[in-house]
């Protein structure tokens, strides 16, 4: 595709012919190269928006002034136009065939999204103009020439001082991890000022971080920060998409995020946050969304993707073959494992391209650290079928910048042959919805027998050691952010999500919780004893299990949403977090403080290797023995008693089995960790042994047994019922 004809000698052209790389808008002050793939599309503009004019009631409607891209080379229309100011609003318009039943939906009526914009300004507001398959309908025309509803792209500067910030690489056995919100983290704050709450800079103010540091965090991970919308369907009933599984630009800090701006300094101020979190040797995880649009279904939202290479870029489901001639019929429906209406193309190589330039780009330009991609199964699919070969997996493991970062899956997606827990290859980790079935049934006397209870505590060996992979690649978690908090799996049997608008048929039935006799709230003291109590329980019991801990934010001080385990639409006080002490639950916060500093300050308690259940050295203790609360070894016939609730783990210390860094032998101090699920209180006995002869409590749920009780090798105890208790060698 070439230029117009002149028309007169010493012309210039307002565009010029800029270049196809890199895609997106490239500024420098001579000029700002705009780069979009179209490859079906046969004419494209950008769309440059200013601020109408200043009228009574405020500023105008947006002026728009369209400039053709009239270079196209590899399916990429391309242009530069010359001085543009940064945070400069634009957009795209492209044309083509229409033809929805070959995957064919250009239309210039509808403003684009830049895939690969870094920033954008204003909000999406759908109305009936957003939908359907007509092109060029007066209402939709009208609608769209204006685009109040429409966000823009805006031009961004990414120049920033990082001062010298360089990547943490902070081993996983050493994370812990805390799965937060942006805005809900800071909106009820009283410490973070009032105009910083809910945003990327309230989430850097030094009393969010101070708070992190004392509970004994290293990584935060929040909740999708890519910009994103909300559904139609939530906003024709008033409400909007919080948790922002919606994504619709990969390469744009959420702007509703931002304190100071839309116009480009959202970029800005998430990358203060980042390097304040730095400074504080806490790493940044991002949780993505690669996996579906927020374009959804056929009759979506055309926002971005869809307006350029609909059919490049979503699957479609499986063309009709004729038996006769062996010809395919191409199918416009959108083949969907997300439960989000489309499932984004891996195999299609721009698809592909545009996930592993975003990831570099937060990597490289944001400072983060790590991802954890959530429905990873949809997007690991060679075709239709599961393919740990995939394109994306293999270009992932290969890139010499990615397969350095933290990467985390959640392991599967909305189909019956998605479930791939304990199935990722190298580097990635796993969040270990096994664990959290596990220790939930354990705690509430339900489990099965205590032989998977102890596999769950020792790292999950049955799911990861067979491929020689660690136990840190099981990450552990009790809760997230999808189901109920700590506080409502000890207070709530059923879900009660009726605020959803949804007549509680949304979320999971299947909760393994237990209200202890009286569903929600109580005043009931006794009730609310055991309640806590088991809470601290299930804290103690993820933050000292092998594997990497993950914290669901607002849980270790008694966090409640009433019973919704589907909080995804309620952007309010349900889901943000109560800092005040008057219903918080502080002694939670106690034994979860206790237990990650022990974790930080003793190697025995986060071992590089797994355990062998055999000494490290000539003569020594086993690496890790399991106690029948008679104070022998367990036996197999032991480990068959479902009537068994009370156990314990021992702990060796003299020597660990992993060397230093230089090679030396490394000591620490040995444990033994007793857990009691079991309605009464049970018997237990030290055993008398040839490595540990005294001992103390450090973490306690009982208290009878309070933090600092000595204890001695042969010693009888009484635990309590449903109670934790660690002991640590004191000699």
């Amino acid at each position: 595709m070439t230029p117009t004809k002149w028309t007169h000698l010493g012309q210039t052209s307002p565009v010029w012919p800029g270049r196809n790389w890199p895609l997106g808008a490239t500024w420098s002050q001579e000029s700002t190269n705009f780069a979009v793939y179209a490859p079906a599309a046969t004419e494209a503009w950008v769309c440059i928006f200013e601020d109408g004019p200043e009228g009574p009631d405020g500023p105008g409607p947006d002026v728009e002034t369209r400039y053709p891209l009239t270079e196209r080379s590899l399916g990429i229309f391309h242009g530069a136009l010359p001085a543009l100011p940064r945070g400069t609003r634009y957009g795209y318009r492209v044309d083509g065939p229409w033809d929805p039943e070959r995957g064919m939906r250009f239309n210039p009526a509808k403003l684009l999204l830049d895939p690969y914009g870094l920033a954008v300004s204003g909000d999406y507001t759908p109305d009936a103009a957003t939908f359907g398959y007509v092109r060029g309908a007066p209402s939709e025309q009208d609608h769209e020439d204006s685009a109040p509803h429409v966000p823009r792209s805006v031009v961004v500067d990414t120049s920033f001082d990082w001062e010298g910030d360089t990547p943490m690489r902070r081993r996983w056995r050493d994370t812990v991890i805390y799965e937060a919100h942006v805005k809900g983290m800071t909106q009820l704050h009283p410490r973070v000022p009032e105009w910083l709450r809910g945003t990327y800079a309230g989430l850097a103010n030094p009393a969010v971080i101070d708070y992190l540091k004392d509970l004994g965090v290293t990584a935060v991970e929040l909740l999708p920060i890519h910009e994103f919308v909300s559904e139609p369907g939530l906003t024709e009933r008033g409400a909007s998409n919080y948790w922002g599984y919606n994504s619709i630009g990969y390469f744009a800090p959420h702007h509703a995020y931002a304190a100071t701006g839309d116009r480009g300094e959202q970029v800005v101020e998430f990358k203060k946050m980042v390097k304040a979190f730095h400074q504080a040797g806490l790493e940044v995880i991002l949780d993505v969304v690669y996996n579906h649009t927020a374009e959804a279904g056929p009759l979506g939202p055309t926002l971005s993707f869809r307006g350029l290479d609909d059919r490049g870029f979503y699957k479609r489901v499986k063309p009709t073959v004729d038996d006769k001639t062996g010809a395919s019929t191409f199918v416009d429906t959108y083949w969907d494992v997300t439960g989000c209406g489309n499932t984004v193309n891996t195999d299609d190589p721009q698809a592909l391209r545009l996930i592993l330039d975003s990831l570099r780009y937060w990597v490289t330009e944001m400072h983060v650290d790590g991802f954890r991609f959530d429905l990873m199964s949809a997007l690991t699919r060679t075709g239709y079928d599961i393919d740990m070969r995939c394109a994306l997996l293999t270009a992932i493991g290969q890139d010499p910048i990615l397969r350095h970062v933290k990467l985390i899956a959640e392991a599967w997606d909305a189909s019956m042959d998605g479930y791939l827990v304990g199935r990722m290859p190298p580097p990635w980790v796993e969040w270990n919805d096994q664990y959290r079935d596990t220790i939930r049934d354990f705690w509430r006397g339900q489990s099965q027998g205590i032989r998977t209870v102890a596999t769950r505590l020792a790292g999950s060996s049955d799911l990861y050691a067979d491929d020689g992979r660690s136990a840190y690649n099981s990450v552990n978690f009790v809760t997230a952010h999808d189901g109920f908090t700590m506080r409502d799996v000890v207070s709530y049997d059923h879900k009660h999500n009726e605020a959803n608008g949804e007549d509680n048929r949304d979320g999971t039935d299947n909760n393994r919780s237990w209200n202890h006799g009286v569903e929600g709230d109580t005043d009931d003291a006794e009730v609310l004893e055991l309640r806590r109590r088991q809470a601290a329980n299930m804290m103690a019991t993820l933050c000292l299990s092998n594997g990497v801990p993950m914290i669901t934010a607002g849980d270790e001080r008694g966090r409640t949403q009433r019973g919704n385990n589907n909080a995804y639409c309620q952007d309010n006080e349900l889901s943000w977090i109560d800092w005040s002490d008057d219903d918080a639950w502080l002694d939670v916060l106690r034994v979860t403080k206790a237990a990650l500093r022990l974790r930080r300050d003793h190697a025995a308690l986060r071992q590089r290797h797994w355990f062998e259940g055999r000494p490290t050295i000539r003569g020594g203790p086993k690496d890790l023995a399991w106690i029948h609360p008679t104070g022998r070894e367990m036996t197999d016939a032991d480990w068959h008693d479902h009537g068994l609730k009370t156990v314990a783990l021992f702990l060796s210390g003299a020597p660990l089995r992993s060397p230093g860094p230089r090679g030396q032998q490394q000591f620490d101090s040995s444990f033994m960790i007793w857990l009691n699920s079991s309605s009464r209180p049970s018997r237990i006995e030290l055993p008398v042994n040839d490595w540990v002869r005294a001992g103390e409590v450090v973490v306690s749920t009982d208290v009878e047994l309070p933090v600092g009780t000595a204890v001695k090798a042969g010693d009888g105890l009484v635990l309590g019922s449903r109670s934790v208790l660690v002991l640590q060698q004191t000699e």
